[in-house]
Parts: C-alpha cells; sequence; structure tokens
C-alpha cells in the first residue's frame, strides 16, 4: 500500500488504492455519525454535536473549560461553539462561571441535568458502536483498529492549528 504510482487519468485516481482508503474511512465516518447521530436524537433527544460536547466536559471535570478549549476539542469556530453552548445552557445541560484564571473569561461545565443526560446518552450510543462498528469486524481485529484509529485521530489533531 501507498507505492507511488502516477495518476493521469480520472479513473486512474478514482481507482488509486490510498485514495480508495481514505473515501472509505471517510464514508464510513459519515454514515456512523448518521446512524448513530439519529439514534442519539430518537432515544435521547440530543443531537451527536450536543453528545460529543457533554463528553469533552464530563472529560475536563471541575472547573469546566473554556469556549476556546471546546472549540479546539472539536474543530469549530468560537462562534460556532458560543452559539451550540447557548442552545445547551437553555437546554439546561451546562451552566457558564467565571474562571479563576481570568476575570473576562468563563468557564463551561455540566448541570446535574447534563450529567444525567451523557450518562443516559451513553448506554444508547455504547450498544450502536458496538452493533455498527465493532461488531461487523473480525473478533481479532478490533484491537488494532481501536489502536489505529488512536494514532490517526492523535497525529490530525498535533497537526491542527491552534487557536489563538
Amino acid at each position: 500500500m501507498g507505492e507511488e504510482a502516477e495518476i493521469r487519468t480520472a479513473n486512474e485516481a478514482a481507482g488509486h488504492e490510498l485514495i480508495l482508503a481514505f473515501g472509505r474511512l471517510q464514508g464510513a465516518a459519515n454514515r456512523l455519525e448518521y446512524i448513530l447521530g439519529r439514534a442519539l436524537e430518537a432515544e435521547c433527544g440530543i443531537g451527536h454535536l450536543v453528545f460529543e460536547v457533554l463528553l469533552i466536559l464530563g472529560r475536563a471535570g471541575e472547573p469546566g473549560l473554556s469556549m476556546r478549549a471546546i472549540a479546539q476539542e472539536q474543530v469549530l469556530t468560537t462562534g460556532g461553539v458560543t452559539r451550540l453552548v447557548d442552545r445547551m445552557e437553555t437546554a439546561g445541560f451546562v451552566t457558564r462561571a467565571d474562571s479563576p484564571d481570568d476575570r473576562r473569561g468563563k468557564l463551561v461545565r455540566l448541570t446535574p441535568l447534563g450529567e444525567e443526560t451523557v450518562a443516559r446518552a451513553s448506554h444508547v450510543h455504547l450498544e450502536n458502536i458496538k452493533r455498527y462498528l465493532v461488531d461487523p469486524l473480525p473478533p481479532t481485529d478490533r484491537k488494532w483498529f481501536a489502536e489505529d484509529l488512536r494514532i490517526l485521530s492523535h497525529t490530525a489533531r498535533d497537526l491542527l492549528p491552534r487557536l489563538p
């Protein structure tokens, strides 16, 4: 895999092994996000992005995270995160508190409802991950697949520019 073949036509590009592999990865991720996101909406009343932010905040714990840190973690603009957090605050999932390190800054943290919602949604999400991501793979490949995804995710994360 990865031979440096000269690509002269659209057909050669479309059939290149690495281009196909990346397309399959992207297609699988998009389809799985759609399937799993719809299940979260149907069973828990939250979208996948809200769920991901709830997980990020759960992982961070107290005292919470800045909007910039959430944006960096989710690869969103700070304006996009502000609008999302506004909706999450209105729904009662998060609250904003003064930052102990920055007089002008606010930290976002989970409310008890946010904590309960992410725990409930995690059960649904975990069952769907097993069903649609893990079960289709050969049992001998599952551990390696998860590790390879971790490596790819961290490598890509480290290549992204940091928000100012």
